[in-house]
């Protein structure tokens, strides 16, 4: 694979030292071309032709699929992972459940998580007694997003699914600090809902994402945000459903309204890349990253967290050092990181290489 070809799309990297994908990740030029050869097309033809916008989106949508191994049913566009989970927690509705109903999360979960109502924030080691008989809904991060912690989700849906059918929560996975670095499947790792935001690891603007929600939960959880779109024969709109809609059997009927077009076609071009590279490709070599990130580290005298090394994500504290001041200086000269709990946090992508690593251990080791 020829990396440094791949990093040239990336135009940001001339001018930054960039190790801060669990922030944002940085746009690759074709994404931005995408989306200026959009804003053209629709000054060429004043917009007459767009509901070919929705024939792209759906062509989009079986890439999203293809990602996590799911069907383009399946898939259905947000724009934040929050959007994902508030459909869920009203779908549920567990702002009126009755007393004893919980919503179970790991301590330190992303703030999505830790919002949501009758929650209980618990330790992994505690994870699984804090599930009862009342738990509703589980929901967690794939990857943690300031620890890099990654639960092993296999073994939670395994446990989910041998809890019996009326007691049975949903389980959710917040996927945003994994995909586009990371592979999932949710035929292997059967989940409920899998939700994420574009603008991290999957190269994309903010403001867009998807959710994946499995058939069985789209036959039972409503819609909360209706719109034009939600009627299963929205296309006619020479002559748009008057009434209650009738809502198609797939993800698309929580979508409602528009879909942010421009957005779409960045996130297209970019998924485009991912898949041109490989996901098999793109695991091994962030994963490789890290790995060479924790060394330099160790290095330096870091004390590292051992039990998150199957992580792209790499958190470190170094005694009397303040992470947040680190960070800053390392802004300074143009390296860019977080300080995220007390702890400096590292997070490169494929798009990097060793030399930003060395660069980064240099500058860091000076001010140290």
């Amino acid at each position: 694979m020829d990396w440094e070809t791949i990093r040239a799309e990336f135009p940001a990297l001339a001018h930054w030292t960039y190790l801060n994908t669990a922030t944002f990740g940085q746009l690759p030029r074709c994404a931005t071309e995408a989306v200026a050869r959009h804003w053209a097309h629709r000054d060429e033809t004043a917009c007459g032709d767009f509901l070919t916008w929705f024939d792209d989106a759906d062509q989009l949508r079986g890439s999203l699929a293809r990602l996590i191994h799911a069907t383009g049913d399946d898939i259905a566009f947000v724009p934040s992972a929050a959007h994902a989970l508030s459909q869920i927690v009203v779908g549920l509705g567990l702002y009126d459940a009755p007393e004893g109903a919980n919503v179970v999360t790991l301590q330190g979960d992303f703030p999505n998580q830790l919002y949501l109502p009758k929650l209980r924030e618990v330790p992994w080691r505690n994870f699984y007694e804090a599930i009862d008989a009342d738990t509703k809904l589980i929901a967690i991060s794939e990857v943690n997003y300031a620890t890099g912690f990654r639960p092993p989700l296999a073994e939670i849906s395994r446990f989910v699914d041998a809890i019996p059918g009326f007691r049975r929560p949903v389980l959710y996975v917040d996927g945003t600090q994994s995909v586009g670095a990371l592979q999932f499947d949710v035929r292997a790792t059967p989940v409920d809902v899998f939700a994420v935001h574009g603008y991290k690891w999957l190269i994309s603007p903010n403001g867009v994402g998807f959710f994946y929600i499995a058939p069985h939960l789209r036959a039972r959880i409503r819609p909360c945000v209706v719109g034009w779109r939600s009627h299963r024969d929205w296309r006619n709109v020479d002559h748009l459903h008057h009434g209650t809609p009738v809502f198609k059997e797939s993800a698309e009927k929580y979508e409602g309204g528009f879909l942010p077009v421009a957005l779409l076609y960045a996130m297209e071009a970019s998924v485009n890349l991912i898949l041109s590279i490989g996901p098999v490709e793109i695991e091994h070599r962030v994963m490789d990253l890290a790995a060479d990130l924790r060394a330099r580290l160790e290095r330096l005298g870091a004390e590292l967290e051992t039990e998150n090394v199957n992580s792209q994500i790499v958190t470190a504290s170094f005694s009397g050092a303040d992470a947040s001041a680190l960070a800053k200086e390392l802004a300074r000269r143009r390296v860019l990181v977080s300080a995220r709990h007390g702890r400096l946090r590292v997070s490169p992508h494929f798009y990097n290489n060793e030399t930003d690593l060395a660069r980064f251990e240099s500058e860091l080791k000076s001010i140290l």
